[in-house]
């Protein structure tokens, strides 16, 4: 198991979920017009922070408006995802 593995491993035990929202917002050019921007990270459910600072830097920092926000959810762990091993074996 790698560093990058172990920490997702951490996060996962922490309570985190992959979670995906669908930023539907307006074009800054064009208002009528509305353009799919998709984010993706690990995140705590049910408050999403780290998706509540990122919506918070676009409008504070980006031209186009807000229209909608649609956000989903995956555990990083399952109960099919651990499994006792059945054996150990150690090769010379």
């Amino acid at each position: 198991m790698g560093p990058k593995d172990r920490k997702r491993f951490e996060l996962a035990l922490k309570g985190y979920h992959l979670a995906t929202a669908e930023i539907i917002y307006r074009r800054p050019d064009y208002r009528s017009l509305l353009q799919t921007f998709v984010w993706q990270d690990l995140d705590l459910v049910p408050d999403f922070p780290a998706l509540n600072r990122f919506l918070e830097y676009w409008e504070e920092h980006l031209d186009g408006p807000l229209h909608s926000v649609r956000v989903t959810s995956a555990p990083l762990l399952r109960p099919a995802d651990i499994r006792a091993a059945r054996g150990y074996f150690a090769l010379n």
